[in-house]
């Protein structure tokens, strides 16, 4: 089964983006309530801060994990080659660039808000078997978490400096239970399918993509897959632009019988680098 591209309003929504997850990991969801100038408008903010080296003054904290992380920052879980990118992790209660307006906030609560009715698809057509794998009902598990991540990430044009094998976004799956990627300001996202081919995301502007996270992988133990994805170098030798929402749960929230969110969270963070 292809990646569904489902329409928001659609009747059929709920079925046909909880089964795409089901069948592939990911959907792409089109017509949906968050605001297109103001991902424009976000998009041009950070490519501002991300050419000015004032950057530097907002240098991430290791313990909290918030700020500006540097190229060379991220290497995939099993890679030892760096991802080629630099990025921002912003949280409401984090460290936040002065130089910015305060439309970033206003994207993170209109996309946490999304996952909420997303959340309910999901709950609502999952299977009644899987269901009762989970601990708590999946919109109780991330309900005012502190850990819900907006990270912006900028990849450079390249230079042809750069290491043999390193791409901008080495195979990996995401840690959090989803990801809302808002749509790239160019091509690149690839999934890998169940025949180890790798097949293109749709990034269409106005598109978000939906992704299973490794912490829903585990709470419905495996019925929603975390699907292997990257980000490949260009054709077109120019920045791309990308907005990742990683949706967490809160960190005493039972994942499974082996781990609760904030332990899975810190070992998935030692095996990428980051702390």
């Amino acid at each position: 089964m292809n990646v569904q591209t489902v329409e928001y309003s659609d009747k059929n929504a709920p079925s046909l983006f909880t089964k795409s997850l089901h069948k592939t990991g990911f959907s792409v969801l089109t017509d949906h309530p968050i605001d297109k100038d103001l991902i424009n408008e976000v998009y041009s903010e950070w490519g501002m801060f991300f050419s000015n080296e004032l950057k530097k003054n907002y240098l991430f904290n290791k313990k909290t994990q918030d700020g500006y992380f540097p190229l060379g920052s991220e290497n995939a879980k099993g890679n030892p080659i760096k991802d080629l990118k630099e990025f921002f992790h912003f949280y409401p209660w984090g460290i936040f660039p002065e130089e910015l307006s305060n439309k970033t906030n206003l994207l993170f609560d209109q996309l946490v808000q999304l996952t909420s009715t997303l959340l309910d698809w999901i709950e609502k057509e999952t299977p009644q078997k899987t269901k009762l794998l989970f601990s708590r009902p999946l919109t109780e598990m991330v309900d005012d978490s502190p850990n819900n991540l907006l990270r912006i990430i900028h990849y450079p044009p390249l230079t042809g400096n750069e290491p043999s094998g390193a791409i901008r976004g080495a195979a990996h799956e995401d840690i959090n239970l989803i990801t809302l990627i808002v749509s790239g300001t160019e091509p690149g996202l690839q999934l890998k399918d169940k025949t180890g081919k790798w097949k293109n995301i749709s990034c269409d502007p106005g598109a978000i993509a939906i992704n299973t996270g490794d912490m829903l992988q585990e709470v419905s133990d495996g019925y929603f897959p975390s699907t292997t994805h990257q980000v490949i170098n260009p054709t077109r030798n120019k920045s791309r632009y990308s907005m990742p929402l990683f949706l967490h749960p809160k960190n005493k929230v039972r994942l499974s019988k082996r781990y609760n969110a904030e332990e899975y969270l810190n070992e998935r963070l030692k095996e990428i680098g980051l702390k």
